[in-house]
This record gives C-alpha cells, structure tokens and sequence, in this order.
C-alpha cells in the first residue's frame, strides 16, 4: 500500500512488519541506557512531551507539514534527542513505547494549539487532554502524530523505532492527568476518543503492525477520591464508554496497577480491593479483574480481547532495615502474577533511579545521589531481581521473597 503523507514530498511505503513477540514482559521506563540493556529489558517506554515540539517560528532547518490548509512546523533538536533514547535500545530488539503527552507550556499561543480549549487557565493540573475541538487543534494533532510515526516506523533507521503508542496518561482521571475542564463521561470519553482516532489513523497509515493503547491509573469500580465524577472516574466506566465509541478500532490497554497505597510496597496486602469486577481498584493483587473484563464479546476486536500492557508501576522503598527486601518481594509477586495471565504482554517497571520530585517515593531500581533529583548513585536489592526476571535464574531467586508475601506457593496466587 503507498500513500501521500501530507506536508513532504515523494511516497512513502506503509510498514507492514509482524508486531515483535519478545521473550518475555520484562520492561523499564528507560533513564540510562546502557544499564537497562544491562538488565536484559524487553520492553521501554519513553515520554514524549508533544507541546515542546511546537515551533510558532518555523526556523528553516526544522521539519515542516501542511494539513487542512494550516502549515505546522516541528522543533528537530527535541526530536533528535528522542532519537538518541530510542534508537540504541530499538537497535537491541526492544520494544519502544512512546508516551504521548501534552503537558502545558503556559505560553498561551502554544497550549491553545496543542491543549483542548476547556483546561482550565489557572494551570493547575498536571497534564492537558488533546485539542481534537478546533479545526487547527485536530490538523496540528494530525501534523504532529504523523511527524512521529513516519520517523520511527523502521522507515528511518538512524531514528530508531516505536512499536507502541500510549495516547496520553491515566485518561479515566482527566482533571489531573488529561485536564479538559470538567467534562461528564460521556464528554470525556468523546473528546478523548476523538483525539485518539486522529493519532490512530496516522500511527496506522505509517506502521500497519503498530499498536497503541489507551492509558488507566488503577481506579477502576470508582474514580479518584475526593473529587467529582465531572473529574475523574473508574477506569472500567471510561474503557466501556471509550469502547462504544471506538469498536472499529484496533486499540488496548495500559493499566498502572500500583498498590492501593503508593506509600506501601506490599502489593499482596491491599485490604480494600476485591477480586469481582465492582472492584474499586484493580492493583496487582487483583489484576484478573482486568483481564476477565476485556474478554466480554462488546470488547472484543474481531474476536479477540484486547492486549494488556503495565506501561506505569513501582513499589516504594521504606526508610526501614526490611525496605529493600519488601519492594522486591512487591516485585517478585507482581512478576508472578502477571506469568499467570496471558493477556498481558508487557511490564514496564517506574522508576529506573528514585527521583527526589515524586511525593516522597523512592520507586528506583537505584538509589539516586544525595541532594540530585534522579542522578543514579547505586542499586537496591531490587535491581539484581529485576535482572533475573525472565530468566532461568528467576526461580531461585524470587523463593526467598516468598514467605515476606506470606504466600506459601507462587500458584497460590489467583489465575484469571
């Protein structure tokens, strides 16, 4: 199939590669490269903050696209940096998934073009829903998703590839994580689905294979507590609604199945989940409650159930003698779970190195240096287990975190 990409020049061929079955889940959000091939990932994502791409300016020496009669100009110092992430981990047979989000620039001219138009204008949210609502909002978001999947479609090897495409953050707790204003379900799920069919359509035109995802936090039955239902719901109320919209899409999940406290690294104590599917929450503990949901026949996509990925997930380290051992035997019980469900394809663990900036959470594989925000000074316990995971070394050493989870066997843990 050839097709004309708007705004260049010449044709260009549509990739139709098979979707790569790598060995095993294991992923990481990558912070030093070397080290996570150390760590025999298959797995990274990458974020990719979509506003700092805009150049208002069009400086000659950067990329440019025409779309619906507005030219749109991209900034290539930002996307050769991103080169530089993907490309030495993609040329090592890992999958890249790239994290697409808007976060506000508070430079008015450009969130208006990126940023759907009902954010609020206090700035108070952490990161912008899409502007898929004004006629240059929905070109630039073509422009834009079509600049990034022709560079990293295996069309360019110098730029490396991307496999996966998760279309914003935890998009169930909108007033946070993809602020639109104060929307109902209904309107969120439209705004949100009316983006994602623009970069479905682009990421598709490029990469036939290419999947992309649909980001979750871990409420599910319920949304965020202490806020209304115009800003933030349960997970499993968005992802139905979302589905009505998008049946005709091939589409699926990234879920962040952290702890009921983020605080808490022991993933098997949740006291407040349960394991049906008016779970408030669906953690670790319960993750199944996920998997069973998607294989209802109104979710499914020419009969199949939707894939699964963990794009976003870590366990704390506690200020304590046993807080090591305790986030790895988090990790070494979520790793087993995830081996008795197989919808899930990917585990990518948050964070390489602790960062001083994340509410108090020490989630790394490292430690980072003192008085640095994410400088990486050296590995936890957790880094060694993490390294074994997918490996025939695994089993021996994941026995000795057993009895801090109070499992008696790994096969005690519910299947879906």
């Amino acid at each position: 199939m050839m097709l004309l990409i708007a705004g260049m020049t010449g044709l260009s061929a549509q990739d139709s590669t098979p979707f790569p079955q790598p060995p095993s889940i294991k992923g990481l959000q990558v912070q030093m490269v070397d080290d996570a091939i150390a760590l025999g990932i298959h797995h990274a994502g990458v974020n990719i903050n979509i506003t700092a791409l805009v150049d208002r300016e069009k400086k000659p020496q950067n990329p440019k696209r025409t779309v619906d009669g507005f030219e749109f100009s991209f900034q290539e110092s930002y996307l050769k940096s991103l080169d530089r992430q993907i490309k030495p981990l993609s040329d090592k047979g890992i999958l890249i998934y790239l994290i697409v989000i808007a976060y506000p620039s508070k430079n008015p001219d450009i969130d208006g073009l990126v940023i759907h138009p009902d954010a609020r204008k206090d700035y108070k949210y952490t990161v912008g829903g899409f502007n898929a609502a004004t006629p240059e909002g929905k070109a630039w978001l073509r422009a834009v998703s079509e600049e990034m999947s022709s560079r990293w479609s295996g069309a360019r090897p110098e730029c490396g590839r991307v496999w996966g495409w998760i279309v914003g953050n935890e998009v169930n707790s909108h007033w946070m994580w993809s602020n639109m204003g104060k929307k109902s379900l209904d309107q969120a799920t439209s705004a949100y689905a009316g983006a994602f069919r623009i970069i479905h359509n682009s990421v598709r035109a490029a990469s036939k294979n290419a999947r992309l995802y649909v980001s979750f936090d871990h409420h599910w039955g319920v949304g965020m507590h202490g806020i209304s239902a115009e800003e933030a719901v349960g997970g499993r109320a968005f992802l139905d609604s979302f589905a009505k919209l998008t049946n005709d899409l091939d589409w699926h999940v990234a879920w962040h199945p952290y702890p009921e406290d983020l605080g808490n690294p022991r993933a098997w104590a949740d006291k407040t989940v349960t394991h049906d599917d008016n779970s408030n929450k669906v953690t670790f503990k319960n993750l199944e409650v996920l998997c069973r949901h998607l294989r209802q026949p109104q979710l499914l996509y020419e009969g199949k159930p939707r894939r699964v990925i963990l794009s976003e997930q870590g366990f704390h380290t506690l200020l304590t003698p046993e807080g090591e051992s305790l986030q790895a035997a988090a990790f070494a019980y979520a790793w087993e779970k995830c081996r008795r469900l197989p919808l899930v394809d990917a585990f990518i663990y948050h964070r390489h190195v602790d960062h001083a900036k994340e509410g108090g959470l020490r989630l790394g594989l490292w430690r980072n240096a003192p008085h640095s925000i994410a400088d990486p000074h050296s590995k936890k316990q957790i880094w060694n287990l993490l390294q074994k995971a997918g490996t025939p070394e695994w089993d021996a050493a994941a026995a000795p975190l057993l009895p801090v989870t109070g499992l008696t066997s790994w096969s005690d843990l519910a299947k879906e």
